[in-house]
């Protein structure tokens, strides 16, 4: 199955869960909880306003479409991938917030696929709201993209 393919078929539509394709174009299914949503909901809030933020955004990979929780594009690297059912290259920025079904080689391997398919920086947001910023080479300080981005994410609980 290939991504396109996923999104036209109508008894895929409306699921209530996040779904990706694995590097045998089998469906991978997971439940989000209204927590996982709180912290995507505060770190698009506190994305800067230039470029596109894409929720949920769907990325091929060289193991199948994985899908960040929330990715950033410039404006030039969103005309690229605008009309893509899927994005050929990743924004420059992809975010993966944790939730208790994600493992550390499951988001090793996410960090590894949205690098080579272009991301500039990945970010993890563990569930204490936590936030760990990479690049090809490594772990970060801070962000080189967004400097000014906080490394701890808060939502009203």
């Amino acid at each position: 199955m290939q991504w396109q393919d996923v999104c036209e078929h109508p008894s895929l539509q409306n699921l209530p869960f996040k779904i990706e394709l694995n590097e045998k174009g089998q469906i991978v299914m997971s439940p989000v909880k209204v927590y996982h949503s709180a912290f995507q909901g505060q770190i698009i809030r506190l994305l800067p306003r230039e470029g596109v933020v894409l929720p949920e955004c769907a990325i091929k990979t060289t193991q199948g479409t994985r899908v960040a929780d929330i990715a950033w594009s410039s404006e030039q690297r969103f005309k690229i991938i605008a009309h893509e059912a899927e994005c050929s290259i990743a924004p420059e920025l992809c975010i993966e917030v944790l939730s208790s079904s994600n493992t550390s080689s499951e988001m090793e391997e996410k960090k590894r696929l949205y690098l080579a398919a272009g991301a500039i920086e990945v970010w993890v947001c563990h569930e204490n709201g936590d936030v760990l910023f990479f690049d090809a080479h490594g772990t970060l300080k801070k962000s080189n993209l967004m400097p000014e981005f906080p490394s701890k994410v808060n939502v009203i609980a």
